[in-house]
């Protein structure tokens, strides 16, 4: 089988996770600080925060934001269901802004029509949060604009972006969000096995999810409430989690970060191979704005003829080819549905559900396996 994603670890990989099982520390200790550190320092940012998974940092980062019962968030309709779950975990409501069919991303201009409409009934949102899908990125200068303009925060799901760029800045600055936050499961650029991050220029913003990530329990003496009692002493002050990244887990992404640079360059030689070899199918590939670097997390193609992609879908399984879907509109799934979402709610993302099929990318994938999947699409299309 050809996975449509996969990890890559090395003899460096190992022998850092192996460093950290031989030492004194593996919850926590130097290495998490450090990958915090290596990622501030890669995405030119002031703050970061590692936890357990992107889930966790979602949570966390609405949290840190002050959503709550009272309030909305929105985000786009064609994501995996953590974008949109972060905030029904506040005890939010949750609505959807549609997407550009080009990019599979959250629309500007329909962003723009809705909080117009929003304001005029005294129901803007909370928080927005825009999904850089496959890793490319959103107009977030649009998006941030329209943030600024209506005051409304911004929470950037980069879950499959890391490496990637917008405007020759980093995806994780924060030049156009309050906080950005990115996933290292195996499938995605780099890798801790699971963990998640969250970046921020903003230090209430950074220390507020500190204290979310591990049960709302401080040591820092600066921050108590109470007399320090001694080295033992801690303080609850909030609700938080058990969201804390492990040692293990930090020094593998540590090794990782290291190429982090090569399996994007990867990622988009591959890419160059698939529009060489896909471009007289009847398809249109998913691609990145003009002047972005997308991390390529995914190669997405959108099928000119929707009606025959459950038989394309087999026919490449068939041939251990591991084409996906990403993803079913989250306002369709049955959970969504009891909230009173329904089908005809968000069309262009439900059009773009229809035809979408992604083929493999990883940066193990050679040019021989390129030409095999390309050709055996080729001829389950025909």
């Amino acid at each position: 089988m050809i996975p449509y994603g996969k990890q890559d670890i090395n003899q460096d990989d190992i022998d850092a996770v192996l460093a950290v099982l031989q030492s004194d520390h593996l919850t926590q200790g130097p290495k998490v600080p450090e990958f915090e550190q290596t990622i501030c320092h890669y995405v030119v940012a002031n703050y970061a925060v590692a936890v357990n998974s992107a889930t966790s940092a979602l949570h966390i980062a609405c949290l840190a934001l002050g959503v709550g019962k009272s309030d909305t968030v929105w985000t786009a309709p064609i994501t995996f269901v953590a974008s949109a779950n972060c905030a029904l975990y506040c005890g939010a409501k949750i609505d959807f802004v549609d997407i550009e069919p080009s990019t599979g991303n959250m629309c500007p201009k329909t962003l723009e029509a809705k909080l117009i409409a929003a304001k005029s009934v005294g129901q803007l949102p909370k928080v927005i949060i825009p999904v850089h899908m496959a890793g490319h990125s959103c107009d977030m200068r649009a998006i941030g604009e329209l943030a600024n303009q209506y005051g409304v925060k911004v929470i950037e799901d980069a879950s499959h972006g890391i490496g990637g760029t917008y405007q020759s800045q980093r995806i994780g600055s924060c030049q156009y969000s309050d906080i950005t936050v990115f996933s290292f499961h195996p499938v995605k650029i780099v890798t801790t096995a699971e963990g998640g991050v969250a970046t921020t220029n903003s230090k209430i913003l950074a220390d507020a999810m500190a204290l979310y990530r591990s049960h709302g329990i401080t040591r820092d003496q600066k921050q108590l409430i109470r007399p320090d009692e001694g080295d033992w002493y801690y303080e609850q002050q909030d609700l938080g989690f058990n969201y804390r990244m492990t040692e293990l887990q930090a020094a593998l992404g540590v090794s990782q970060l290291a190429r982090l640079n090569d399996f994007v360059s990867s990622r988009n030689r591959i890419a160059t191979l698939y529009h060489q070899q896909l471009a007289h199918l009847a398809l249109t590939s998913v691609e990145p704005l003009e002047n972005t670097l997308s991390a390529r997390h995914l190669f997405m193609v959108r099928l000119h003829q929707p009606s025959r992609r459950k038989a394309v879908f087999d026919a490449m399984r068939a041939q251990d080819i591991q084409v996906h879907v990403h993803y079913f509109p989250v306002h369709l799934q049955p959970y969504y549905q009891q909230l009173g979402f329904k089908e005809g709610d968000f069309m262009d993302a439900e059009r773009f559900y229809q035809s979408i099929l992604t083929l493999p990318l990883h940066p193990n994938l050679t040019a021989e396996q390129v030409r095999f999947i390309c050709h055996s699409l080729r001829d389950a299309l025909s």
